[in-house]
């Protein structure tokens, strides 16, 4: 039923940043292999935002493996922790959530997760499902597994701390709650990010507590952003949406810094180690060639091999080789607004909806980034009025490019 020990250990060590105890980890697989009996293992995801991104899927693609090893997935929506907010990794206190935002953003977490994993095969719980049930005893009674002085153990915690930012008592309780939710799930394994080790290890204690065997904890790499630099986020707008189209997430792999590619392919391919070496060693390929193949590993995943080829022919079209998208969105422009036949660039770029004020659109003129027509010719002055016919393309750099339709 399941692959040996080795193999698994393997596997699970790909791509990994520590394995808390790793000897308790062997010993799980040795008795599930001997007994037949599947690990639980645990994954929690906050719907903080709308978009579960490619960061989110670090972690995910981990579970997944572990199905496939033949392991029982148990994933753990946190729709009331996102009330909280998980402090983990931060410098000052979240923005908190209304129960009506996590409720919105929890709608379509499901459908995007299952991208990722199996989900018919995943055993979903929401942690709703018993925090909503807690009395003021019940959260006494939570609070008192734990000292401040524990608590105060947290990197993020110190930092903030010695800095004098404030920890607001309620992100205290983010730990305690993630821990229990390993409690109520009788998980074995739990994986998350790197930076939340404390609250994963706060599980394995309150496990004891409730005369469990503790969970073994499996934290992954933080996966950076497109910019190289920052960790992957919504709120910093450096991110790829696993929801995105397969154009869009091959493109935004392309502008991705060279020296990140090693760390996407992984955590974001099942590339072999081996073929990876081979595709970072730039004295044998260009950095270029490894990225398109990086693109197509991720989009393939998502939407197969036909889309990932589709959407590098497509980059190619619009970058190399200078074409406009296969598909062009078309904006009415009524004739009637135009004087004889022209309009100023800035009141045309903000009626096709590729400047969002006159403002905006006068930089964008300043920063050389609007050409127009077949021969792609540069707007240059703020000022100029342009002449616009039936189907003329507006472009804003390469990637926002619009026609116009004449009524």
């Amino acid at each position: 039923m399941f692959p040996p020990v080795d193999e698994q250990m393997a596997r699970i060590r790909r791509g990994v940043a520590a394995i808390e105890p790793e000897a308790e980890l062997r010993q799980k697989l040795e008795r599930s292999l001997k007994t037949g009996k599947p690990l639980r293992v645990k994954y929690g995801i906050d719907p903080t935002g709308i978009d579960v991104h490619l960061g989110h899927t670090v972690p995910l693609r981990k579970l997944r493996e572990f199905q496939q090893m033949g392991h029982q997935a148990v994933l753990i929506i946190g729709n009331y922790t996102a009330l909280v907010g998980d402090p983990s990794g931060r410098d000052k206190t979240r923005e908190r959530l209304t129960p009506e935002q996590v409720e919105a953003n929890a709608r379509d977490y499901l459908k995007q997760v299952a991208k990722v994993i199996d989900i018919q095969k995943t055993e979903v719980a929401f942690n709703g499902e018993w925090f909503s049930k807690f009395r003021f005893l019940d959260v006494l009674s939570l609070t008192s597994k734990i000292t401040v002085q524990r608590m105060l153990e947290r990197d993020d915690f110190t930092n903030r701390l010695k800095k004098g930012t404030p920890i607001y008592l309620h992100e205290c309780l983010y730990p305690l709650m993630q821990g229990h939710d390993s409690v109520e799930v009788r998980a074995d394994i739990e994986l998350g990010g790197s930076e939340q080790l404390f609250s994963l290890m706060v599980g394995r204690d309150l496990q004891r507590e409730a005369g469990q065997e503790p969970q073994v904890c499996i934290t992954l790499p933080i996966l950076r952003g497109l910019d190289g630099v920052r960790r992957m986020g919504k709120s910093l707008g450096n991110y790829i949406g696993v929801g995105e189209s397969a154009y869009d997430m091959f493109a935004k792999t392309m502008s991705i810094p060279d020296e990140l590619m090693r760390e996407w392919f992984e955590l974001l391919t099942d590339l072999p180690a081996e073929r990876i070496a081979e595709l970072i060693d730039w004295q044998k390929l260009h950095p270029r060639q490894a990225k398109e193949v990086l693109g197509k590993e991720i989009v393939k995943f998502y939407y197969g091999i036909k889309e990932a080829d589709a959407a590098a022919d497509e980059f190619r079209k619009r970058f190399s080789e200078k074409h406009d998208p296969t598909e062009v969105e078309s904006v009415d422009v009524p004739s009637a607004d135009l004087t004889d036949g022209a309009m100023w660039i800035g009141e045309l770029l903000c009626r096709m909806q590729l400047a969002k004020s006159k403002n905006e659109a006068r930089r964008l003129v300043e920063q050389g980034a609007i050409t127009i027509g077949d021969k792609r010719e540069k707007i240059n002055d703020p000022k100029a009025n342009v002449n616009v016919v039936d189907g003329l393309v507006v472009r804003r750099g390469s990637r926002q490019v619009k026609r116009v339709r004449l009524v």
